[in-house]
């Protein structure tokens, strides 16, 4: 997937750079969002209730693995990045560099699967992420997923990275509301729990069926 590509190892390292969408707009890339989370109320609540082994798919620099590490709970971070690999290995967390759709270890076992950060829009096809991350999760584990405020429905999109010397390929990402949760939990054979907004952040707690 393109969008772990040098750009983005260097966004990790620091240098400034840009998401843009085919509509020809683009914002920063929130790497410090990355790194230390939005809000401490927000990554409390994707993690407050793993209390047993966990596996965060697109683990980026790893901030969330490494507070379950702290906690004592066993947990590993999933990255196609081997920037973002390291960068939380650096934090004393184990991670994988792996694609979240590859054949991924204790597949069925893990208890909790968080999908934070946007990366619901992994590869632009939500229903088969939610699907991946079903199969990922034992009987009765629950998926944390944070999805985007109510309203805007599904948007599959085109969109890239930039930085001051250069822009990379195009690959497809999406936006999901959270009013949509239900609906896409439904088609990938997961089970809505409960919802909650924490200082404009929409989690969604998914249980398999």
């Amino acid at each position: 997937m393109t969008f772990h590509s040098d750009l983005y190892a260097q966004a990790l390292a620091g240098e400034e750079c840009w998401l843009r969408r085919t509509d020809g707009s683009r914002r920063p890339i929130p790497v410090r969002q990355w790194f230390h989370g939005a809000d401490s109320r927000v990554d409390h609540a994707l993690v407050c209730c793993c209390d047993g082994p966990t596996v965060d798919l697109g683990c980026g620099p790893g901030r969330l693995v490494a507070a379950l590490m702290h906690r004592g709970v066993a947990a590993l971070g999933i990255d196609i990045s081997p920037m973002a690999v390291a960068v939380t290995r650096s934090r004393g967390a184990p991670a994988l560099q792996r694609d979240v759709f590859d054949c991924l270890p204790a597949a069925g076992r893990w208890e909790y699967a968080i999908l934070a950060d946007g990366n619901i829009g992994i590869a632009g096809d939500p229903v088969r992420l939610l699907g991946q991350t079903r199969r990922l999760l034992a009987r009765g584990g629950v998926a944390i997923v944070e999805f985007d405020c109510p309203g805007i429905g599904l948007v599959a999109e085109q969109i890239r990275l930039e930085t001051h010397s250069g822009a990379g390929d195009w690959f497809p990402w999406a936006r999901v509301g959270i009013d949509q949760a239900d609906r896409m939990a439904a088609a990938a054979g997961l089970r809505m729990l409960t919802t909650a907004e924490v200082s404009g952040h929409h989690i969604a707690w998914l249980a398999r069926s």
